[in-house]
């Protein structure tokens, strides 16, 4: 079965590499239509919002808490331990985590190898988003109380079993599933965020963070399938489109529902890929619709730390 997988898994990286040479090459090609004043499709799958007046400190705080959140659960899965004190920050809330955690029992080195360059990707965007707001005279916000057994309730309102036991941290499989509950998230929130960025180096750099994001997220939307098609059946497809399904009620729609044919989640007109507002995010982690005034929930039972913390809608 193992062998089975990794076969996918190549095959699918060498799809990736083909895909890849013809993104750049439609690239190319829009880039020199639009030196001879062709004009370039205008996207219209949602409105664009109208510009806050937010400082550019705060939106990288409120990044800094999510990129807590995926950094504590990668480096979990990965090492059976979380952020150490010195990159939590002085202040650090504590980290819930499911009883006898341990690092995923691995049964695959693929996935362990991408769970560790995940985390350490994710560690990266923590120590580069506080240097980021320091060297802008900013004070990075330490890391929030966070709850990494909220995937179990979770489970239970994406109707995917009716105990809340699921735990991200039993095996592969599960893991995956609780990774894909992020990554799009992460993807959705910077896109959403780039808007209300003034400063333009650092526009720059929340570019490349989304950009690495979006790798992530197709590693795991592609092995996700890849699993299924080694197992023959469409069970952790099936699992993930629940999550999709509930992500979509929570934070505004925004989703693609996954398959072997349709592994990037983006707009179906000219697939670009979606934004999320502060408040969809947090209707998101929070794990409760939409309303204004919620402020605290689900993976964050204290809320986020820093200024944009409550929900507006």
């Amino acid at each position: 079965m193992e062998k089975k997988l990794n076969d996918l898994i190549d095959k699918a990286l060498s799809r990736r590499k083909f895909l890849a040479g013809a993104g750049t090459a439609a690239a190319g090609a829009m880039i020199i239509g639009c030196n001879n004043s062709t004009p370039a499709p205008t996207t219209t799958p949602t409105p664009t919002p109208t510009p806050l007046d937010i400082p550019d400190n705060d939106i990288l705080n409120f990044a800094l808490n999510l990129e807590y959140l995926e950094a504590e659960f990668y480096l979990y899965a990965a090492t059976g331990a979380g952020l150490s004190s010195a990159d939590a920050l002085t202040g650090a809330g504590t980290t819930i985590v499911p009883a006898g955690i341990k690092a995923v029992p691995w049964t695959s080195p693929v996935f362990a190898q991408y769970a560790a360059e995940i985390a350490q990707d994710e560690l990266n965007h923590v120590r580069f988003l506080q240097a980021a707001i320091t060297g802008n005279k900013g004070t990075p916000v330490p890391r929030p109380a966070l709850d990494l057994t909220f995937f179990g309730p979770l489970a239970v309102a994406a109707k995917i079993t009716t105990s809340p036991t699921f735990n991200p941290f039993d095996g592969n499989n599960d893991f995956l599933i609780g990774a894909f509950v992020f990554e799009d998230v992460g993807v959705t929130a910077y896109s959403g965020a780039a808007p209300l960025l003034a400063n333009n180096n650092i526009l720059t750099a929340a570019a490349g963070i989304q950009a690495t994001e979006a790798y992530h997220a197709a590693e795991i939307r592609t092995l996700i399938t890849a699993v299924d098609g080694a197992a023959g059946n469409q069970t952790y497809t099936t699992i993930a489109n629940q999550v999709s399904a509930l992500r979509a009620t929570l934070g505004g729609g925004k989703e693609t529902p996954l398959s072997v044919s349709s592994i990037v989640a983006a707009d179906p007109t000219y697939a670009i890929a979606f934004g999320r507002t502060t408040d969809q995010v947090l209707h998101i982690v929070y794990g409760a619709a939409g309303g204004a005034g919620l402020s605290k929930g689900g993976f964050f039972p204290n809320g986020l730390n820093g200024k944009i913390t409550a929900t507006a809608s």
